[in-house]
């Protein structure tokens, strides 16, 4: 097992544009940096704001050896809170999701307010000081009715992001005006690294993606951008029509790369991610006056990957497991009025990316087997098709060097 030393020496001898080495998708000291340093210091989605719309809805998630609550406060509010009570440790909510007038430890009934306070621990003696024993909070932030999560003592800055999520997603209404119509979670034999790596490419979609590339393009121009003004003609042509229109959807981007979004339209005028090309849901989210505005793309690394259409969003979250698993989310949000069989068809609307994900699962699985031999050597990647993939693993590499990296002394005063 590689000591936080070892991984860094490992990253810094990696050759640029290729592949990481097999200790670094496989090795357990490696993928215990990769939380301490990234999982646990970073911003992550973690749900959308419509999976917990009424006051005492709840839902968890599992970051590394963090057990975490977020709920809807009386006041509206999303809080988050490590789910783990100040008694003595025990969950607060072993269930993925819920509703909760008040948090209530199963184990000694220790009562907790929604906004964390601690209302009520029997027979705890007279000197007890209840307002010392709230849950320890989460860092956590609603941006265009998608919640995030950091674990780390100082957050990185969001606040630009937060303000360009609000834009971006107005004419999906914010996701405010959702629910969510369908929720998958799968889990993947491979690195969280190899999960987001086959995301950030199209170089393997028509051989792997019959259903996908109904509609979805794996010629790279439709992704590779360098700015507002600077894509391919056919993307330059779509944001002056969304210009028109109103619809923010021009390239903006973190300048690590760490997060892009841009609207891209899909194939042949398609109107959504489904086998007919048409919208899947009647009833659109926002205020998108066309069906064919194609997806607003938006990644976040390290956590996640979305699609915003206008009949419907899709939203994916991956959390690590161990270093060979990774839990990856999936969930479909439509209009928060739309009815199931009248506005939709499930089956219709989710059948494209259950087959993807599927897809992609195999696709990963086999890529950890490969690395796992002896034999394995790291090959370059395509300049032109996995462009993307290289922002993340430069990005990856920035980050675990920064965060491994001895600090130098402070010079003492004289």
């Amino acid at each position: 097992m590689l000591d936080p030393d070892q991984t860094l020496a490992r990253i810094r001898a990696r050759r640029p544009a290729h592949a990481l080495e097999r200790d670094l998708y496989c090795d357990p000291g490696v993928f215990q940096a990769d939380l301490d340093q990234v999982w646990y210091k970073e911003w992550l989605f973690a749900i959308p704001a419509a999976e917990i719309p009424k006051t005492g809805n709840y839902a968890t998630l599992q970051v590394g050896a963090y057990p975490v609550i977020i709920v809807r406060g009386a006041d509206r509010e999303i809080r988050a809170f490590h789910n783990v009570c100040r008694h003595r440790g025990q969950r607060l909510s072993a269930k993925p999701c819920g509703s909760a007038a008040k948090l209530v430890c199963p184990y000694h009934q220790w009562t907790y307010d929604l906004d964390g306070r601690l209302l009520f621990a029997r027979d705890m003696g007279p000197d007890f000081d209840a307002g010392q024993f709230g849950l320890k909070p989460v860092h956590c932030r609603n941006a265009g009715g998608m919640v995030w999560i950091c674990l780390g003592e100082q957050p990185p800055e969001f606040d630009r992001l937060q303000g360009i999520l609000q834009d971006y997603l107005a004419p999906s209404g914010l996701l405010e005006d959702a629910k969510v119509a369908h929720s998958s979670t799968i889990v993947e034999n491979g690195n969280w690294k190899l999960v987001i790596e086959n995301n950030r490419e199209c170089y393997h979609c028509s051989g792997s993606h019959p259903s996908l590339c109904r509609t979805y393009s794996d010629d790279p121009l439709m992704t590779v951008m360098e700015g507002p003004h600077s894509a391919s003609p056919e993307i330059l042509s779509h944001w002056d029509r969304c210009d028109a229109a109103g619809i923010a959807s021009r390239f903006v981007n973190q300048d690590d790369m760490q997060w892009r979004l841009a609207r891209v339209p899909l194939m042949n005028h398609a109107e959504s991610f489904t086998m007919s090309t048409k919208a899947a849901v009647s009833r659109r989210m926002g205020t998108i006056p066309w069906n064919d505005a194609g997806s607003l793309m938006f990644y976040h690394f390290p956590s996640s990957w979305h699609h915003f259409l206008p009949d419907h969003a899709i939203l994916f979250r991956l959390l690590p497991i161990s270093p060979t698993e990774t839990e990856v989310t999936s969930k479909w949000l439509v209009h928060k009025d739309a009815v199931e069989g009248q506005d939709y068809d499930l089956k219709a609307l989710t059948e494209v990316w259950l087959s993807t994900n599927d897809e992609d699962r195999r696709v990963v699985e086999e890529n950890q087997a490969g690395i796992r031999s002896p034999a394995y050597q790291p090959g370059p990647y395509s300049p032109r098709q996995e462009e993307g993939v290289i922002h993340f693993v430069d990005w990856y590499c920035r980050r675990m060097t920064d965060r491994l990296s001895p600090q130098p002394q402070a010079l003492a005063a004289e």
